[in-house]
Protein backbone atom coordinates (compact mmCIF):
# COMPACT_ATOMS: atom_id res chain seq x y z
CA UNK A 1 0.00 0.00 0.00
CA UNK A 2 1.37 3.40 -0.58
CA UNK A 3 1.83 5.70 1.43
CA UNK A 4 -0.44 8.65 0.58
CA UNK A 5 -2.98 5.61 0.71
CA UNK A 6 -1.98 4.48 4.13
CA UNK A 7 -2.55 8.49 5.13
CA UNK A 8 -6.16 8.84 3.67
CA UNK A 9 -6.65 5.13 5.33
CA UNK A 10 -5.49 6.63 8.61
CA UNK A 11 -7.80 10.25 8.32
CA UNK A 12 -10.66 7.76 7.11
CA UNK A 13 -10.48 5.53 10.43
CA UNK A 14 -9.65 8.98 12.96
CA UNK A 15 -12.96 10.28 11.42
CA UNK A 16 -15.51 6.78 12.25
CA UNK A 17 -16.12 8.21 15.47
CA UNK A 18 -17.98 11.20 13.96
CA UNK A 19 -20.30 9.42 11.96
CA UNK A 20 -23.92 9.79 12.85
CA UNK A 21 -25.77 6.22 12.38
CA UNK A 22 -27.89 5.76 14.63
CA UNK A 23 -30.32 3.92 11.95
CA UNK A 24 -28.23 1.46 10.12
CA UNK A 25 -25.20 1.30 12.28
CA UNK A 26 -22.98 1.21 9.29
CA UNK A 27 -20.41 3.77 9.97
CA UNK A 28 -18.66 5.45 6.31
CA UNK A 29 -16.23 7.98 5.82
CA UNK A 30 -14.24 9.69 2.85
CA UNK A 31 -11.60 11.16 2.20
CA UNK A 32 -10.75 13.24 -0.91
CA UNK A 33 -7.82 14.61 -2.62
CA UNK A 34 -8.13 17.60 -4.34
CA UNK A 35 -5.43 18.92 -6.67
CA UNK A 36 -3.59 20.97 -4.50
CA UNK A 37 -2.64 17.87 -2.05
CA UNK A 38 -5.11 18.87 0.19
CA UNK A 39 -7.81 16.14 2.17
CA UNK A 40 -11.49 16.73 2.65
CA UNK A 41 -13.29 14.13 5.31
CA UNK A 42 -16.46 13.61 5.34
CA UNK A 43 -18.93 11.20 7.31
CA UNK A 44 -22.43 9.55 7.22
CA UNK A 45 -24.81 11.91 8.91
CA UNK A 46 -28.11 9.91 9.02
CA UNK A 47 -31.81 11.58 9.60
CA UNK A 48 -35.27 9.57 11.06
CA UNK A 49 -36.23 10.42 7.14
CA UNK A 50 -34.29 8.89 5.34
CA UNK A 51 -33.81 10.62 2.26
CA UNK A 52 -32.67 13.74 4.20
CA UNK A 53 -29.61 11.34 5.27
CA UNK A 54 -26.02 12.74 3.56
CA UNK A 55 -23.93 10.25 2.79
CA UNK A 56 -20.06 10.25 3.70
CA UNK A 57 -18.97 10.53 0.02
CA UNK A 58 -21.36 13.85 -0.82
CA UNK A 59 -20.37 15.61 2.83
CA UNK A 60 -16.18 15.14 1.71
CA UNK A 61 -17.12 16.43 -1.95
CA UNK A 62 -19.21 19.19 -0.42
CA UNK A 63 -16.82 20.16 2.32
CA UNK A 64 -13.97 20.16 -0.55
CA UNK A 65 -16.27 22.49 -2.84
CA UNK A 66 -17.06 24.77 -0.05
CA UNK A 67 -13.26 25.15 0.59
CA UNK A 68 -13.03 26.27 -3.11
CA UNK A 69 -11.87 22.93 -4.60
CA UNK A 70 -13.10 21.52 -7.65
CA UNK A 71 -10.62 19.28 -8.86
CA UNK A 72 -9.70 16.28 -7.11
CA UNK A 73 -6.82 13.14 -7.59
CA UNK A 74 -8.73 10.23 -5.76
CA UNK A 75 -11.00 9.26 -2.52
CA UNK A 76 -10.87 6.68 -0.39
CA UNK A 77 -14.25 5.60 1.37
CA UNK A 78 -13.90 3.05 4.38
CA UNK A 79 -16.18 1.41 6.73
CA UNK A 80 -15.29 -0.89 9.39
CA UNK A 81 -19.03 -2.48 9.05
CA UNK A 82 -18.77 -3.92 5.53
CA UNK A 83 -17.95 -2.99 1.66
CA UNK A 84 -18.99 0.97 1.45
CA UNK A 85 -19.93 1.04 -2.40
CA UNK A 86 -21.04 4.19 -2.85
CA UNK A 87 -24.97 5.05 -4.11
CA UNK A 88 -25.91 6.09 -6.98
CA UNK A 89 -26.04 10.03 -5.97
CA UNK A 90 -22.49 10.31 -4.62
CA UNK A 91 -21.19 8.45 -8.11
CA UNK A 92 -23.26 10.84 -9.78
CA UNK A 93 -21.82 13.79 -7.48
CA UNK A 94 -18.13 12.72 -8.25
CA UNK A 95 -19.20 12.49 -11.66
CA UNK A 96 -19.85 16.14 -11.86
CA UNK A 97 -16.61 16.98 -10.66
CA UNK A 98 -14.22 13.92 -11.32
CA UNK A 99 -12.92 12.06 -15.17
CA UNK A 100 -14.38 8.66 -15.89
CA UNK A 101 -10.46 7.19 -14.60
CA UNK A 102 -10.55 9.17 -11.04
CA UNK A 103 -9.51 6.67 -8.26
CA UNK A 104 -12.01 5.61 -5.89
CA UNK A 105 -10.51 3.12 -3.23
CA UNK A 106 -13.42 0.85 -1.05
CA UNK A 107 -11.83 -0.01 2.28
CA UNK A 108 -12.72 -2.11 4.96
CA UNK A 109 -10.45 -3.47 7.87
CA UNK A 110 -7.47 -5.53 6.10
CA UNK A 111 -8.60 -4.52 2.34
CA UNK A 112 -8.52 -1.65 0.30
CA UNK A 113 -10.11 -2.19 -3.37
CA UNK A 114 -9.49 -0.20 -6.26
CA UNK A 115 -11.80 1.08 -8.93
CA UNK A 116 -12.19 3.90 -11.52
CA UNK A 117 -15.37 5.90 -11.80
CA UNK A 118 -16.10 4.43 -15.07
CA UNK A 119 -15.93 0.82 -13.15
CA UNK A 120 -18.85 2.36 -10.64
CA UNK A 121 -20.63 4.67 -12.96
CA UNK A 122 -20.96 3.30 -16.78
CA UNK A 123 -22.70 5.19 -19.42
CA UNK A 124 -23.10 8.52 -16.69
CA UNK A 125 -24.19 11.68 -18.24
Amino acid sequence: MSELTEELLAKAKEAVSSCYCPYSGFHVTAVIEDDKGGLHIGVNVENSSYGLTICAERAAVFSAVSCGQKKFRRILIYSPDGDPVPCGACRQVLAEFCDDDFPVMLATPGTVKHYSLAELLPHRF
